[in-house]
C-alpha cells in the first residue's frame, strides 16, 4: 500500500471513530419525569427552560419532553422509540435533577452509541428487602440499579431492543413498587441484556457543593420548600389502630411524632378512653382496612372534627416527621385535588392504576376528599386494600396521585444507603426487627430542616 492509501485509511478510521463516539446534543432526547400536579409541572418547566437556555448558549438544539404530557409508562417504550428514532440517546431526568449540558456531552462521547448501553449512578441493596421482593437474597449487593435523581440514559440501540421485546411479550408483572429496580431487572433480563454501567459524572450532590464541579448532573434540593410551612392546626391527623396494638404501637406514636400534631385522633375497633381511641363502628380486619379508611374520610368532612385543609392518614406503625410534612405542603395548593405520598402501581402495563401506599402516610387536600366521596366511590368489602381502592377511584376520576420519594413504605434498612443519603425523609413504616424510637430519633427527629429545607444538605448517613 502506498502512502496515499495509508493516509486515506487513517482518515476513514478517524471518521468512523468520530461518527460513532462524538454525539451532537440534538441526538439526545431528554425526558423529564414530570407529574400532573401544578407544583410539579412548574418544576419540570423550570428544568426544561434551563436546558433550552444551555443548548442555545452552546448553539445546539435539544429535544425535551415532559412525562406528564403524554400517556406513557416505561412499559410502552414504543412511544420513546417514535420520539427518538433519529437520535442516539434517551436521557431521563427527575424534576429536581440539574444538568450541565457540556459535561453531559463529554460523558456520552465516551460510549459507542451503536451498542446497548444502560447508564446511571448505581445503587445496591445492603440486604435483601421486601420492596425488591427479596431479589438476590444470597448477595444483594451484586445487582445495581440507577438512582433516578442523578438521571439515567439508554442508547437508542437498547431502546430498539426493548421495544421489540415488549411488542413480542408484554409485561406480566402486577405491581410496580420501586420502578428504578424493576427497570434494571427488566433490562438485564436474567443476564440476556446489559447491566447498569456506573457513570461517576452522574451525581446526586447538591449543585452548589464543591464536589459537584466534576458532575454532569446534580440535584437542586434535597427537600422542596415553597414558603411558610403549613400550620400544624391546618392538618388533621388520623391514626389507624386496633385493640391488640393499643399497648405497644400507640405508645411509640405518642413518644415520637404525635406530640407535634395539633389535631390528631386514633381510630380503632375499641373505644379506649385512656388513649383515647374512637370506635368508628367498623370491625377490625387483618388486612385491607378499607372500611375504616372510608369512615375516616367521612368523619373528616363532618362537623365532628375541626375543619382543616389537609388530611393525613397513617398506620399505627408509621414513623413520620410532621414539621417536614408541613414544610413540604407549602408547595401544594389545598384548593386543588392533591393526593400525596409514595406512589405504587398495579397493572400499569395493562391499563391499570397508580395509588398512594398507605404505610408511608397518605395526604389528601380537603377538595380531594370531597370529590372522592361525592363520586360514590366505596369499598367492596371492609377488608379490601384501602390504598388500592382509593387508587382505583382516583383513576376513574382522572385525579393524579402525586409521588414524593420522601415518604417510605418500609424501614430505612430496606433502602439503599446512597438513595437515602441525599434525602430529608418524611416517613418510614414498620417496627419489624428495629427499635422504632431509635429509628425516629436518627432519621426524623432533627427539625433544623424545617427552618429552611432548601438549605439542608445531608450528604452522609
Amino acid at each position: 500500500r502506498d502512502r496515499k492509501t495509508l493516509v486515506r485509511e487513517q482518515e476513514l478510521e478517524h471518521y468512523v471513530f468520530f461518527s460513532v463516539f462524538v454525539v451532537d446534543l440534538r441526538e439526545v432526547v431528554f425526558v423529564i419525569q414530570s407529574q400532573r400536579n401544578s407544583f410539579h409541572v412548574q418544576q419540570a418547566e423550570n428544568l426544561r427552560k434551563d436546558l433550552l437556555l444551555q443548548a442555545q448558549a452552546l448553539q445546539e438544539v435539544s429535544n425535551i419532553y415532559l412525562f406528564h404530557t403524554f400517556i406513557f409508562v416505561f412499559h410502552d417504550l414504543l412511544t420513546l422509540y417514535l420520539f427518538g428514532k433519529n437520535s442516539s440517546w434517551i436521557m431521563f431526568l427527575e424534576e429536581d435533577t440539574r444538568v450541565k449540558l457540556h459535561k453531559l456531552h463529554e460523558v456520552l462521547k465516551k460510549f459507542d452509541r451503536r451498542k446497548e448501553w444502560f447508564l446511571g449512578k448505581p445503587l445496591h441493596d445492603e440486604e435483601s428487602t421486601i420492596i425488591h421482593h427479596y431479589a438476590f437474597s444470597e448477595n444483594p449487593a451484586a445487582f445495581e440499579y440507577p438512582d433516578f435523581s442523578a438521571g439515567w440514559a439508554l442508547s437508542i440501540s437498547l431502546v430498539n431492543s426493548l421495544t421489540s421485546k415488549i411488542e413480542e411479550e408484554p409485561l406480566k408483572s402486577d405491581f410496580t413498587i420501586d420502578l428504578k429496580h424493576e427497570v434494571a431487572l427488566y433490562i438485564w433480563e436474567d443476564g440476556k441484556g446489559p447491566r447498569l454501567t456506573g457513570v461517576p459524572e452522574l451525581c446526586t450532590f447538591p449543585e452548589h457543593k464543591p464536589r459537584a464541579q466534576y458532575c454532569a448532573t446534580t440535584v437542586s434540593s434535597h427537600s422542596p420548600v415553597c414558603g411558610q410551612p403549613v400550620k400544624s392546626d391546618n392538618i388533621f391527623v388520623a391514626v389507624k389502630t386496633c385493640k391488640k396494638f393499643h399497648s405497644d404501637r400507640v405508645p411509640v406514636v405518642k413518644k415520637t411524632w404525635a406530640k407535634r400534631a395539633s389535631l390528631l385522633e386514633y381510630y380503632s375497633d375499641y373505644a379506649d378512653p385512656s388513649i383515647p381511641t374512637i370506635d368508628l363502628g367498623v370491625p377490625n380486619t387483618e388486612r385491607g382496612h378499607c372500611g375504616k379508611t372510608f369512615a375516616i374520610l367521612r368523619r373528616f368532612l363532618s362537623s365532628h372534627v375541626l375543619k382543616t385543609d389537609w388530611l393525613l392518614i397513617v398506620d399505627d406503625d408509621t414513623l413520620i416527621s410532621l414539621p417536614r410534612l408541613q414544610a413540604l405542603l407549602s408547595c401544594y395548593d389545598s384548593s386543588e385535588l392533591v393526593c400525596l405520598g409514595e406512589r405504587y402501581g398495579y397493572g400499569l402495563g395493562q391499563g391499570g392504576y397508580s395509588y398512594i401506599t398507605g404505610g408511608g402516610g397518605m395526604v389528601f387536600s380537603r377538595e380531594a376528599v370531597v370529590q372522592l366521596l361525592a363520586s360514590g366511590c366505596k369499598c367492596y368489602s371492609n377488608d379490601a386494600p384501602d390504598d388500592m381502592v382509593l387508587g382505583m377511584c382516583l383513576n376513574a376520576l382522572r385525579v393524579p396521585v402525586t409521588h414524593s420519594p420522601l415518604f417510605h413504605q418500609a424501614r430505612p434498612e430496606d433502602y439503599a444507603k446512597e438513595f437515602l443519603a441525599h434525602q430529608t425523609p418524611i416517613s418510614f413504616h414498620k417496627h419489624w426487627n428495629i427499635d422504632p424510637v431509635a429509628v425516629f430519633n436518627k432519621w426524623l427527629l432533627n427539625d433544623k430542616h424545617t427552618e429552611g429545607l432548601q438549605k439542608s444538605t445531608k450528604e452522609e448517613l
